[in-house]
């Protein structure tokens, strides 16, 4: 009989022992349940942050192609030799802003250079190109696609190839 109760009081100490394990073991895997969601909220907010980054880059790309239509559409203004440079550039790459300026500026050459042989209409024709011009130059550098008075939409369409 004591070693009936011997037996039993080891078996005792020994379940006493595994539920004390099973404790501690619990208590590690809550610990380290603990660090892992800790790990969890820093890995999330780290990557909400390089996110936001990483968007504000895409918007500087973005920006930076969109400004170099602007700036093709700018030269296409700066007489006919800027005009072909802007043809040049925005052959490889097409870009529908600097595309809209460059058929504007072709139509207004053509426009000025074969009025400006008629006398007196010619000159009257030249103050009005030139005003054209401005206005279309101050348009392109406000990124604004605004056709010339009168003829703009009829070049958007003879040009529509360039």
């Amino acid at each position: 009989m004591s070693d009936e109760k011997s037996l039993g009081d080891d078996l005792n100490d020994m379940l006493g022992d595994a539920k004390e394990g099973a404790k501690k073991a619990a208590k590690k895997a809550e610990e380290f349940a603990d660090e892992a969601s800790e790990k969890a909220k820093e890995f999330a907010k780290e990557s909400k942050e390089k996110a936001r980054e990483f968007a504000h880059e895409a918007k500087e790309t973005f920006d930076e192609i969109s400004s170099d239509g602007k700036n093709i559409a700018i030269i296409a203004h700066l007489t006919i030799i800027g005009w072909v440079i802007a043809l040049v550039m925005n052959n490889e790459k097409k870009n529908q802003f600097a595309s809209f300026y460059i058929r504007q500026m072709l139509g207004l050459i053509i426009i000025a250079i074969l009025l400006s042989w008629i006398p007196f209409l010619g000159w009257a024709v030249g103050i009005l190109c030139f005003v054209l011009w401005i206005m279309s130059l101050i348009s392109a550098m406000n990124g604004e696609q605004k056709p010339i008075f009168l003829l703009g939409e009829q070049f958007q369409d003879w040009f529509k190839s360039l």
